[in-house]
């Protein structure tokens, strides 16, 4: 079960027949009626679109007008083109290689490339990425439901406004139910275009989120009553040009989507349209990411937290603003329920391809895919409950995990050139692309590290 090295024709016809890690179809694209499974057509391309859009609009788009705030709105949003222009090169990297070798998935792909080892810093790179992230998710809906305690402040969730505080809406108790309520139902799909019609309602919430946003912003903004946002950052010193380093690994983890990629490639009937399909949706998160930081920045300011749901939780200075705050706080965190099973797919996928690389697919082991699935949901509930916030969470996933996985094993792979198609343009751009994130991100840990030094010694 494990990723074929394609050392021999009978070992690359057998990978073909079943190649497992974290982002091939958990169910062959088509199958024999004798193995039990009905034919699967392909993909369509709005459904495509919709679940990659998924897997890159997730909890990352309510932290980034925290990294505005940090950055000002100038550079913050020229970062977020940037980055989304250089995930576009580099999954561009991605597809061709793999097309042109007849490689279905990113872990057999780094297998061919740089070996066995390749292969596991893929699997465990992804593995910690994505727990980092639907902890993210966790704690986000932590927030919205149950509240959150923000420098000493208490910001209110909805149950506990609608109901009072009790132990029944507890942090501990609603996640637990929304575990096993919504999360495990959704997590038991054996194939992500299983997901589309989810997905399809998840980017419209995460639209919701963002008409209303806007719309609250605008109307103060007519009313005089928002102070004019900073258009570029605050540098009082060394210590202030290093902090800004730590929006980074933010803007990073936003737009991370490559484990899916081949998983949506694959099922797609025609593989030709993969490209189109990564435009189109990267121009769509990015929309989105811009609009919200900008209209979330304008509305709070100075205000506004690292997880910008828990600003919706006082009044908005609007008729109805109460009805408004529940609405916006209701619909992102239905989104991000939404999201979670399809960054769950690629992480139950390597987590076995990891554990078990000999073992038959995990599709055809109930009884292992569901000790996996079990497991994996328990742990990122009880990590959910310790780790108070979602910058946190994002400053250690993207400047180790994400990083490797969006940028530097992507450049890796086009610099090693296995397959002869890479350009002088595509090498300079890998060299640029793996500079930049070792530098950036080595700057933010340092920031971080030292940031938590400093308020341990004022403690």
């Amino acid at each position: 079960m494990g990723i074929r090295d394609g050392s021999s024709n009978g070992n690359q016809q057998s990978a073909r027949k079943e190649i497992r890690d974290e982002t091939t179809p958990l169910l062959p694209v088509k199958v024999e009626e004798d193995d039990g499974f009905h034919e699967f057509n392909g993909a369509s391309f709005s459904g495509a679109v919709f679940n990659l859009s998924t897997t890159i609009v997730g909890a990352g788009i309510m932290a980034l007008p925290a990294s505005i705030k940090m950055l000002g709105i100038i550079p913050g949003i020229l970062m977020i083109i940037i980055v989304a222009l250089l995930t576009e090169a580099s999954i561009d990297m991605l597809v061709r290689c793999s097309h042109q070798g007849k490689i279905t998935s990113y872990g057999w792909l780094m297998g061919e490339v740089f070996g066995q080892w390749g292969r596991i810093a893929l699997q465990a790179s992804v593995i910690v990425n994505n727990v980092g992230v639907l902890i993210v998710y966790m704690i986000i809906i932590g927030d919205v439901l149950s509240g959150t305690t923000s420098a000493g402040v208490h910001h209110r969730g909805i149950l506990e406004g609608w109901f009072g505080a009790h132990l029944w809406n507890s942090r501990p108790i609603v996640l637990l139910a929304t575990a096993l309520l919504v999360f495990a139902p959704l997590v038991s799909f054996k194939r992500l275009d299983s997901l589309r019609y989810t997905s399809a309602l998840s980017v419209a919430l995460a639209v919701v989120f963002v008409v209303i946003t806007a719309g609250i912003a605008i109307i103060k903004l007519f009313n005089g009553t928002v102070a004019m946002p900073k258009l570029f950052p605050e540098l009082d010193g060394l210590n202030s040009i290093w902090n800004l380093f730590t929006a980074v690994p933010v803007l990073v983890t936003a737009y991370i989507c490559h484990y899916n990629v081949h998983s949506i490639d694959n099922e797609l009937e025609d593989r030709t349209q993969i490209k189109p399909i990564v435009r189109t949706s990267l121009v769509l998160c990015s929309s989105v990411y811009i609009a919200t930081s900008f209209f979330a920045y304008l509305l709070f300011g100075e205000g506004t937290l690292d997880d910008v749901l828990a600003n919706f939780d006082a009044n908005l200075g609007i008729p109805f603003s109460s009805v408004f705050d529940d609405i916006v706080r209701v619909s992102y965190a239905a989104h991000v329920m939404l999201v979670f099973p399809i960054v769950f797919f690629a992480l139950r996928l390597n987590l076995d391809g990891l554990l078990f690389p000999t073992s038959r697919h995990i599709s055809r082991d109930n009884k292992r895919f569901a000790i996996i699935t079990i497991s994996l949901l328990t742990v990122i509930y009880l990590a959910a409950i310790l780790i108070p916030s979602i910058w946190d969470a994002f400053q250690f996933t993207g400047a180790t995990a994400a990083v490797l996985i969006g940028f530097i094993f992507p450049s890796m792979v086009i610099l090693r050139d296995s397959y002869g198609i890479a350009t002088k343009r595509d090498k300079i751009l890998a060299v640029t692309m793996i500079v930049l994130a070792v530098l950036s991100n080595s700057v933010a840990l340092y920031s971080d590290a030292m940031n938590i030094f400093c308020k341990k010694e004022v403690a």
